[in-house]
């Protein structure tokens, strides 16, 4: 039986090619893909600016689908299970395998970059890799967990944020996504920062009521009058640039952490003067481990996150590269972009 695959042949290439349908290996669930959501790390690809992707590539790791089919040794999944699933492939033997630490596994490949996506109607997946959707989280919701697992991981890399001030730089799709989830798991206040006032009217209507344009208000000012004198306990970086990553550790309040979320194209000056002088923690956090799935799922399914506002366009399988096209001309104003198979 054949399935429709999306192939990005070249950056801004993407063609529709027949391929096998998937049949499941004795530890693997096929999965029927229902939603994909379009992130910013395959937007690189599209434009050729990946550093670790090759084409042709079949991109796809925010997905959702159902269970179409289980491997003969998987137990707990039966056909109609709706899942989303992790998009790591790791090597299980190295120092960072070997203690917990898969996600930053010393060969770790991911989904969609290097390693096969799940653009197509049908995808292979381990059954360890495979996570049941609750009830309460829409199919289309579903295909967000990956991104907001993101950011359940960031904010574990500082610790518990209850009670906490907590400041986002960068309102795009991984900045809202961090305010929520912020305030989801208790912080006291949570400010967001962005240049762009559709970015911060997006957050506002998620509920992040505290937002901050750094083109017309200083980041430190802007912490002094959402928090006070004492400004916030931890930073997080999600937009990857040097100015940002700058006014993080020039405005931070001594003893602090800084998260650093945002992906950097390129390498960036950074003030460690700072960072030593006013003990601050600077911490990188790259992707999430099946704790901060299960998370994800839980604040999902409680109802905390606002995806309406997160995910303002959605387009058929068929239509693929017009998504992309209209990421293009809409010139910042959209965030999440979704594929929906159905």
């Amino acid at each position: 039986m054949l399935m429709r695959q999306a192939v990005m042949t070249a950056p801004g290439r993407i063609e529709f090619r027949e391929a096998a349908k998937p049949v499941p290996g004795p530890d693997e669930v096929v999965v029927r893909i229902r939603r994909i959501g379009i992130c910013g790390s395959d937007i690189h690809v599209y434009h050729g600016q990946h550093p670790y992707t090759r084409y042709p590539v079949v991109q796809g790791h925010e997905v959702s689908g159902a269970v179409e089919a289980a491997g003969a040794d998987v137990r707990g999944f039966a056909p109609g299970d709706r899942v989303v699933m992790m998009p790591q492939v790791t090597c299980g033997t190295c120092y960072a395998c070997r203690t917990g630490l898969y996600h930053i596994c010393n060969a770790l490949r991911v989904m969609g970059f290097q390693t096969g996506g799940a653009a197509q109607d049908y995808f292979a997946v381990k059954a360890a890799m495979a996570l049941r959707v609750p009830d309460a989280v829409a199919i289309e919701q579903a295909a967000m967990i990956e991104p907001l697992a993101v950011v359940v991981h960031a904010l574990a890399r500082f610790g518990d944020v209850r009670g906490k001030k907590v400041a986002v730089l960068g309102a795009g799709t991984i900045g809202n996504l961090a305010a929520q989830t912020a305030r989801a798991l208790g912080a006291a206040m949570v400010l967001i920062t962005d240049i762009s006032e559709y970015r911060l009217e997006k957050a506002r209507s998620a509920g992040t009521a505290v937002v901050s344009n750094p083109r017309s208000e200083d980041l430190n000012d802007a912490m002094i009058r959402a928090f006070g004198p004492d400004k916030c306990d931890v930073i997080l970086e999600c937009v990857g640039c040097g100015e940002t990553i700058a006014d993080a550790v020039r405005c931070a309040r001594k003893g602090s952490t800084i998260v650093v979320v945002g992906v950097f194209p390129r390498a960036v000056p950074v003030d460690l003067g700072l960072v030593q002088d006013r003990e601050l923690s600077l911490v990188g956090s790259l992707m999430y481990r099946k704790p901060d799935w299960e998370k994800a799922l839980e604040i999902a399914a409680a109802g905390a996150i606002n995806f309406e506002e997160v995910i303002t366009h959605r387009f058929a399988f068929e239509d693929y590269p017009k998504a992309y096209e209209t990421i293009e001309r809409a010139n910042g104003k959209c965030l999440k972009v979704m594929i929906s198979l159905d």
